[in-house]
């Protein structure tokens, strides 16, 4: 029994592995059909208002030619998901049929996109600046190196996306494990973090799927190069990795990291109160918490998923139910999440950043 439920979960792995392999791989199909459709309504105006628009196919043509350029950066990034954890090929056999991916799936991957522009580019420093830097600035405050080894310092940072603040953490010298459920997102790291040795090699375009809310026409075309700086180049010595699954099934070891960062994180649980007692058993006594984040809550409106939605102010109890100790706490933190600049339509997040303590006793 325990064999087969075993290879019933390994099954289930590789068709969701599959399925994340395939959805990048339709990105090219799935955003032409949408140049396709802007093409088929200005073929289908009248000569005179044809008349008004005389560089509006040739636009279309430029985005088709930037959906291009960004497939050419998913093939590379998909090139070397084949072998991430383990030495044997994902390939769809011969009774595993392709079927076109969601619309969730495909958001995913466009996420995933300007996720690049977020983490790995100069476009997305103010971001950087006011998530980020927050956690950075604390840790180092908490634990300052005229006082201890930052090496002997161990820091886990659950929902890592591409990688870029566990990095900026092991750049400070102590010891940083970034953490990914997501294979998109664990994909796209791995390019990222093993592929890129060179600042700006890589273009991306994306805002090309942002077809409302554009200023200016060439704003849907804009461009960003990647990475800004090369993550290869850490200080010597340095202890930075990336680990993949699911957050609340990998950290089960008590007293184990001195500092767990969360940005943008806890509202992604089916239950936040098993992240923040994770979070708590995790810790060593005396090591600390810090959050910087919204309350979006990814499951509330998901059909038949669990989803348990807090307020702040319902979240401050249980924390403290839990055991922590809040000794820093900042309201109305100003902070976005992989947005387009030049959008006529921007969200901004009211964010949270506190910091709490697992008590010594």
């Amino acid at each position: 029994m325990e064999d087969e439920n075993s290879k019933d979960e390994e099954q289930l792995e590789r068709e969701h592995f599959l399925r994340i392999i395939n959805a990048f791989k339709y990105y090219r199909i799935h955003s032409s059909k949408r140049v396709k459709n802007a093409v088929e309504s200005f073929q289908s105006l009248s000569d005179s208002h044809k008349k008004m628009l005389p560089g509006y196919l040739d636009n279309l043509t430029l985005i088709q030619n930037c959906v291009d350029h960004n497939y050419e950066i998913i093939q590379l990034v998909i090139k070397d998901a084949e072998y991430m954890f383990e030495n044997k090929t994902h390939e769809p056999t011969e009774d595993e049929k392709e079927v076109p991916p969601t619309q969730f799936d495909m958001d995913k991957v466009r996420t995933t996109i300007k996720q690049f522009v977020r983490d790995w580019s100069a476009d997305g420093h103010s971001e950087r600046e006011a998530c980020y830097l927050p956690i950075v600035m604390e840790i180092c405050e908490k634990f300052p190196k005229s006082k201890c080894d930052p090496s002997k310092i161990s820091v886990l940072v659950p929902g890592a996306g591409l990688g870029r603040l566990a990095y900026e953490i092991a750049k400070q010298g102590y010891s940083c494990q970034g953490n990914e459920w997501s294979l998109f997102m664990l994909m796209a790291s791995n390019f990222i973090l093993n592929k890129c040795n060179a600042v700006k090699s890589f273009t991306l375009y994306p805002w090309i799927h942002q077809w409302t809310n554009n200023t200016y026409t060439e704003d849907q075309t804009a461009s960003c190069k990647f990475p800004d700086v090369n993550p290869a180049e850490l200080p010597p010595n340095s202890n930075f990795s990336m680990a993949a699954g699911d957050f609340l099934e990998i950290y089960t070891d008590p007293d184990t990291f001195d500092c767990v960062a969360t940005v943008f994180f806890i509202d992604t649980a089916h239950c936040i109160i098993s992240y923040i007692e994770t979070i708590y058993n995790i810790l060593k006594p005396g090591g600390y918490w810090i959050n910087l984040g919204p309350l979006l809550y990814h499951y509330s409106d998901i059909p038949n998923e669990v989803s348990i939605e807090l307020s702040y102010e319902e979240l401050k109890k249980v924390i403290k139910q839990v055991g922590f100790v809040i000794q820093r706490e900042e309201k109305d933190v100003r902070s976005t999440y992989t947005q387009n600049p030049k959008s006529m339509l921007r969200y901004e997040y009211s964010s949270v950043f506190f910091t709490a303590q697992k008590p010594v006793s």
